[in-house]
């Protein structure tokens, strides 16, 4: 009995045995590979982005990571102190990471390079320096709420640094060596290396000269009027290309967790509200009423439905009574009788209040659809906002009234002057957006970005009309201070009153295009809570004339001399 129970279990073992040897053979000498070694990632440097021009906007800087490896440690103490002093970390901090029984321990990471150097020459045992990478922003604060930031482990955060990341980030590397049973490398053992691949450079429309300029002007205006903020939108009108997109203050790319916002007064803001205000982009992720500039769309619907002329006669005696409402216009005598034409030079809110009722509630959600504002522009940027508009079935007469001259509802800047972009182009809808190409690093792999086109927004002839009536409101109108001489300025101001009305609190905007006849740029600056002259005919206007005064030449646009009665030309 005894004999077979032995020969059972030696018939067992031997099975187990064959068992893993034979079956089980693969994953045992893994196992005993992985225990014999060591890896280390190889970072992968991120993708630079580039203007337009190819000028770089952000790039990476060599950095290094310095860790401790339990087992190769051979002068514990030593190595506490010294890294204690040389990077200037208590030595508790250092010894706890230093006395940890594990693979790899990091001490501190986005070490400069030149520290980094210093600490390999120690020549410490069981130390090690890794060359790693960090994103750097050559331009400062240059189009910080657009281009976004990356964080400690090199990834996007916000802009496009985060909607552009699979582009960008690249594949890492990794570093195999082999180690003892204690854990301790082999000197002079077997490496094996696969090397990292590099993210895609991301070439953008972005154009740092005028994204430069229009910084300059914005923070300009925003000082003269103790504005709170100034944003400005630079576009190309025919393609949806931003070439400059700025909303002051900005901040510090290279420093983007120091903030430069102060809680507003009567609020209580822990650290991470601020930072989340501080690195908000106001051009696309808040809404605002954006009256008078609105009357584009509103005059864009008329004509197209054929509800109004510019020929078509009105009188103003500077009210309107819709309902039990009385709705005034912001000259308080009245404009008296006058064409369509001058009701828009005028920005007359008793016409547009007409044209409103004119086109009736349904007729009005039939354009506002059709112009796509109840949609998103699908910019490629995050935390796009949508436009907050009354539901049909709650749009009375009053609220259409209102909404006729831009009051009672609220969309984003972006918004707004994509819908006027479509309206002055011959009536496409255009996406506006950013990324135009992303390429290897050897030029191999280029993939183009393309963005949708929607046809048929206005007729060619409201597109048309719609140029010359704007074009009019500079010459002539209510944005005379945008005038450029030798230059085909049409454009449309706006005052309107923020929310609460009681605070008597004012968003003040321009929005102008050029050239008149054919635009190919289209910009739009709107200052938040000027103080003094709030008007946007007064204030914001002049900041158009001068971003285009000199942006156009640039741009290759030029002058057209006009002829004077002695016949030389004349540009004053």
């Amino acid at each position: 009995m005894v004999w077979v129970i032995s020969c059972l279990l030696m018939a067992g073992l031997v099975g187990r045995l064959v068992y893993l040897m034979i079956f089980r053979s693969e994953h045992y000498s893994q196992m005993a590979e992985d225990l014999h070694q060591r890896e280390r990632t190889i970072k992968a440097a991120r993708g630079q982005i580039l203007d337009r021009n190819g000028t770089v906007i952000a790039t990476n800087r060599t950095v290094c990571t310095i860790s401790v490896i339990y087992n190769q440690i051979t002068d514990r103490e030593k190595v506490v102190e010294t890294l204690s002093q040389a990077l200037g970390l208590p030595e508790d901090e250092v010894r706890k990471k230093a006395e940890k029984y594990s693979a790899r321990e990091i001490v501190a990471t986005n070490v400069d390079k030149e520290l980094g150097d210093q600490i390999r020459s120690y020549q410490l045992d069981g130390v090690k320096v890794d060359e790693d990478y960090k994103r750097y922003y050559p331009m400062g604060s240059l189009a910080s709420k657009v281009l976004g930031f990356t964080g400690g482990d090199n990834q996007g955060i916000i802009g496009l640094e985060v909607v552009y990341e699979e582009w960008l980030k690249g594949t890492n590397g990794l570093i195999l060596t082999q180690a003892d049973a204690a854990g301790v490398e082999i000197e002079n053992a077997f490496e094996d290396r696969v090397e990292p691949v590099s993210g895609s450079d991301l070439t953008i429309s972005l154009d740092v000269n005028i994204q430069t300029y229009a910084q300059q002007a914005a923070y300009k205006v925003m000082e003269e009027k103790e504005a709170k903020r100034v944003s400005m939108i630079v576009m190309n009108p025919q393609n949806g290309e931003i070439l400059a997109m700025v909303n002051v203050p900005e901040f510090d790319l290279n420093d983007p967790f120091t903030l430069n916002v102060e809680p507003e007064e009567g609020t209580a803001a822990s650290k991470q509200d601020l930072l989340n205000q501080m690195w908000r982009n106001p051009s696309i992720n808040d809404t605002y009423e954006p009256g008078s500039t609105f009357k584009i769309i509103t005059a864009a619907a008329g004509l197209e439905a054929g509800a109004v002329k510019l020929d078509d006669k009105f009188s103003c005696p500077g009210f309107r009574v819709v309902e039990d409402r009385r709705i005034r216009c912001h000259k308080a005598g009245g404009h008296g009788a006058e064409t369509f034409l001058q009701a828009v030079m005028n920005s007359c809110n008793p016409v547009f209040i007409d044209v409103g009722q004119r086109l009736g509630v349904d007729q009005y959600y039939h354009y506002f659809t059709q112009f796509g504002l109840f949609g998103k522009t699908g910019i490629d940027l995050p935390g796009e906002a949508s436009t907050i508009m009354h539901k049909k079935e709650n749009m009375g007469l009053v609220e259409l009234a209102t909404v006729s001259f831009g009051q009672s509802f609220q969309i984003t800047p972006l918004q707004l002057i994509t819908t006027a972009a479509s309206i002055v182009n011959g009536g496409k809808r255009v996406t506006p957006h950013f990324g135009i190409q992303a390429a290897s690093p050897d030029g191999t792999n280029i993939r183009k970005f393309s963005y949708p086109v929607r046809e048929g927004i206005v007729s060619k002839e409201t597109s048309e009309t719609m140029r010359y009536a704007l074009e009019q409101v500079v010459a002539q109108g209510g944005g005379k201070k945008a005038c450029l001489p030798g230059y085909r300025i049409g454009g449309k101001t706006a005052t309107s009153e923020k929310l609460p009305r009681s605070l008597k609190k004012y968003i003040s905007s321009f929005l102008g295009f050029a050239p008149a006849d054919n635009p190919q740029v289209i910009a739009l600056v709107t200052i938040d809570e000027p103080v003094g002259i709030y008007y946007g005919g007064t204030i914001a206007a002049p900041v158009i004339a001068d971003l285009f005064k000199n942006i156009l030449p640039y741009l290759g646009i030029e002058a057209e001399v006009e002829e004077t009665a002695s016949g030389f030309g004349n540009f004053d």
